[in-house]
């Protein structure tokens, strides 16, 4: 303790020693800025069970996020550009100039830009952006929660509710835990969900207190929960007895995927060299253990669950990053391509309707109605007369398809399927 004890300093060294400590910690920022660019670029996160960069220096590290997502997105400039390590370190730029400039930075405006910037605060930085790439003006968000005092919540811009590092994905929704057993939750919802939320309230009558949002959110994440489950891991209360065998080898059985997901607790089963599992429970994957291509089997010794980092870190440890890079090349290539077949096929099945405007099948299709019942609705415009409009149109033709039950469409989607036209 005596060490931070500096009463006993005169000004004239307490001063000496702070502008000391100011150089020492920016040039120790850059050195740290530096190995964090080259551990991401090797990607040694993954060999040390860590499914990120910001996931190991957070849990290996223990950087808070907001700090590791700040260091990651400047080192990764100044790997593209590394005359920005320098500039930290004689001070002529601080992170948050590195983070701000980052999105901008090409081979033709890196020189220029970063020169610009030279010891400007953010706020200095924020205008000279905004002069070089100005944006359009953004619609602002209106909260719907109320101040203590009755008046509406102050109308905020998207950029103050969700601040965060340029470049980085962050939630729009806000959980704030309150005690151990409750968390505050804010974000904002769509005008069709809201009207979803209304008619859910509407169908479950007396058995949610009016305005109890909680308890409806909890019981449609129960009824969600089990048709997840059931696409992703094949869960099921009543497994069948028999299995199906499948030519294809890569097939993994149902009851394979449900024993392997209840072994691995739903986490990737990746674990580093000195014991630590990664703690990575979403973009799970079921991976063969030995690969296909040399005799693997898909049963439950055979298949582990993987995070897609771990999968894709096995494979190049198999077969070669460059292989694999040529790999995952070709297979967007592939995806490219069935989507334009896709596009094609499906405008070639597009054919002209006798009078466009008074048409409504486009619009069902729109809607989400399968094409059998988008035909069947559409048969009950024909008696309408001549000067209905296409939104009148629009709703008889699906009086036919919510007199079945079928399907609940919010006004405003009929609304909009209409105007789309």
């Amino acid at each position: 303790m005596k060490r931070y004890a500096l009463s006993h300093l005169s000004d004239q060294v307490l001063l000496r020693d702070l502008a000391a400590l100011v150089a020492r910690d920016r040039a120790t920022t850059a050195e740290l800025l530096a190995h964090i660019a080259e551990v991401d670029h090797r990607k040694l996160y993954l060999p040390a069970a860590y499914p990120s960069m910001l996931a190991y220096c957070v849990g290996e590290l223990h950087l808070c996020e907001q700090a590791a997502l700040k260091r990651i997105l400047a080192a990764r400039a100044a790997l593209r550009f590394p005359v920005i390590f320098q500039a930290v370190a004689e001070g002529r730029l601080h992170l948050s100039a590195v983070v701000l400039l980052a999105p901008h930075l090409t081979e033709g405006t890196a020189e220029d830009l970063l020169a610009a910037a030279t010891h400007k605060c953010k706020s200095e930085i924020e205008r000279l952006l905004a002069e070089r790439f100005p944006k359009p003006d953004m619609l602002a968000w209106v909260t719907g929660r109320a101040q203590s005092d009755g008046a509406p919540a102050p109308v905020q811009s998207q950029d103050q509710l969700s601040p965060g590092i340029v470049g980085c994905v962050h939630d729009v929704a806000k959980v704030t835990p309150l005690s151990t057993e409750s968390y505050a939750v804010q974000f904002t919802m769509s005008q069709s969900a809201h009207e979803k939320l209304r008619y859910v309230q509407t169908l479950l009558g007396r058995r949610v207190a009016p305005g109890d949002l909680a308890q409806v959110f909890e019981q449609a994440l129960d009824a969600l929960i089990p048709e997840i489950e059931k696409r992703r891991f094949a869960a099921t209360v009543r497994p069948g007895r028999g299995h199906r065998r499948s030519s294809d080898p890569r097939h993994i059985p149902a009851h394979v995927k449900r024993a392997v997901w209840q072994r691995d607790g739903g986490r990737c089963s990746f674990v580093s060299d000195d014991g630590h599992r990664c703690q990575a429970d979403t973009n799970l994957e079921f991976d063969h253990v030995t690969e296909v291509a040399r005799g693997g089997e898909a049963t439950v010794d055979g298949i582990r669950l993987l995070c897609r980092a771990h999968n894709q870190f096995a494979a190049e440890r198999t077969f070669g990053s460059e292989f694999m890079r040529h790999k995952r090349i070709a297979a967007r290539e592939f995806r490219e391509e069935a989507r334009h077949a896709r596009e094609r096929a499906a405008a070639e099945r597009r054919e002209p309707a006798a009078d466009d405007d008074k048409d409504v099948l486009p619009y069902l299709r729109a809607l989400k109605f399968s094409a059998a019942e988008a035909r069947q609705a559409a048969e009950r415009c024909a008696d309408l007369p001549p000067e209905a409009t296409i939104e009148e149109r629009v709703r008889t033709a699906l009086k036919c398809i919510r007199a079945r039950g079928t399907r609940f469409v919010p006004a405003t989607a009929v609304a909009m399927a209409a105007a789309s036209g």
